[in-house]
Parts: structure tokens; C-alpha cells; sequence
């Protein structure tokens, strides 16, 4: 079974820096895009950033200048590097992989970690 494994959340200082990981845990896959999401309590999911195969990147305007989305195909690993970071960016974060499977592409979700901006 496909699991995302996601690493790098915690609490930091507004106007610090957090860098999430989320991998492929057992297996290889066939990957197209990778997306990170995040949720705040009583809001909305929210895509904040997108990746292609090919690096093409996509941000939302509330993240970008300050994160940067990044892939590396052969561990079937996405990052998302966090700077400047301000205490509306308190969310769980989750990642997303598009996985093939033959012509179709099944989204599947890590298990999100949790991301406290405070002083």
C-alpha cells in the first residue's frame, strides 16, 4: 500500500524557517504532479504550491515569495522550504502525490504534520 511519509514540522518564531518532507514510504512510483496543501483550524484546505514532473512550479498568492516548492524524482521525495514564516502559516500541512496508474492518476495524501508559527 502507498504511504506518504511527512517530516519537518514543529514551532518556530515568526519570521523563521521550516522545511517540510514528505516520501514515498516501501515503494517506487510513477509520480505526475506534487502538491502541498495545509488547513487551519475552522478554514478551508488550501493548495499553496504545485509541482510538475518537468519542476515546473505554482504557488498561491498568500505563500508565494516565501516558499519554494522542489522534487527530486529518484527518491520520490517533495520539499517544501518555508521562510519568513508568519503566524497565519499555523496549519496542519499535507503533501500529495499524483501517482500513475497505467492512463489515470490517483491522488494519494500523507497523513499531514503540524506547523505552529508563535512567539
Amino acid at each position: 500500500q502507498v504511504q506518504l511519509v511527512e517530516s519537518g514540522g514543529g514551532l518556530v518564531q515568526p519570521g523563521g524557517s521550516l522545511r517540510l518532507s514528505c516520501a514515498v514510504s516501501g515503494t517506487r512510483l510513477s509520480i505526475d504532479r506534487m502538491y502541498w496543501y495545509r488547513q487551519a483550524p475552522g478554514k478551508e484546505r488550501e493548495l499553496i504550491a504545485t509541482i510538475t514532473e518537468g519542476g515546473n512550479t505554482d504557488y498561491s498568492d498568500s505563500v508565494a515569495g516565501r516558499f519554494t516548492i522542489s522534487r527530486d524524482n529518484a527518491k520520490n521525495t517533495v520539499y517544501l522550504q518555508m521562510d519568513s514564516l508568519k503566524p497565519e502559516d499555523t496549519s496542519v500541512y499535507y503533501c500529495v502525490f499524483g501517482v500513475r496508474r497505467g492512463t489515470a492518476i490517483y491522488n494519494r495524501w500523507g497523513q499531514g504534520t503540524q506547523v505552529t508559527v508563535s512567539s
